[in-house]
């Protein structure tokens, strides 16, 4: 199937990620990894961050002990993970360059959701702080029925709840482990970030090395009243 160029084409819903895409939470992410990991005299390998980066935070806490050496600690570590997480993201909440007037031009188009790995709690604690909770319909994180991403679970989800077909839908994500998502749940991908190598770029429509891209900009500006042109 060929689509249209992503930027000429609007979706029926968008589907955010959260952290480093709406929230620039990744390096609270770290900064926790590396205090939790300190906490208990252990160190992981080197390129951990990388492959933690969009995990859930319980798969996080696994490959943590895991990595260590030290399987045995993966509750603990796990729940240090969180709770250094929480303190540093209450302390210094900040929103990613664009994601706010990109999630407000969004909203008058189309209705918008979240798709996270983090827990509910944390997601609506921090849009909140951003002044952003009010814009989206939806926040969909892993539950008993829903998968943690790789797996395509909270965007089909988010998708559903939305009204809309996935393949009408807009991803917005900045991982590895969320682009794969988003993809096999069939969503589109705008990629967000520091250009992450010509493999997992050419899965995404469209990848930008922020939201306040002049060309994002644009196109949001087109957005008008729920219903667009394919």
């Amino acid at each position: 199937m060929t689509h249209a160029p992503l930027l000429s084409w609007t979706p029926a819903a968008v589907v955010f990620d959260c952290d480093g895409t709406l929230m620039d939470t990744e390096r609270h992410w770290q900064d926790a990894r590396e205090r939790a990991l300190r906490e208990y005299g252990l160190t992981a390998r080197p390129g951990f961050a990388e492959r933690a980066k969009g995990l859930h935070y319980t798969e996080c806490g696994g490959l943590m002990a895991a990595e260590s050496g030290r399987p045995e600690l993966s509750p603990q570590l796990t729940a240090a993970l969180l709770a250094h997480f929480r303190a540093l993201v209450s302390a210094q909440p900040r929103t990613m360059p664009g994601a706010p007037e990109l999630v407000a031009r969004a909203a008058a188009s189309a209705p918008l959701a979240v798709a996270s790995n983090c827990p509910l709690e944390v997601v609506e604690a921090c849009l909140s702080t951003a002044g952003l909770l009010d814009y989206f319909e939806h926040i969909v994180v892993p539950d008993g029925a829903v998968c943690p991403k790789p797996a395509p679970d909270v965007y089909l989800t988010a998708a559903r709840l939305c009204g809309a077909e996935p393949a009408d839908c807009l991803a917005v994500e900045d991982s590895g482990c969320g682009i794969r998502a988003a993809v096999s749940a069939g969503l589109r991908v705008l990629g967000v970030g520091p250009w992450p190598g010509d493999d997992l770029a050419e899965s995404v429509d469209l990848w930008v090395e922020r939201l306040d891209d002049p060309e994002v900009a644009a196109w949001g500006c087109h957005a008008d009243a729920r219903q667009l042109a394919h």
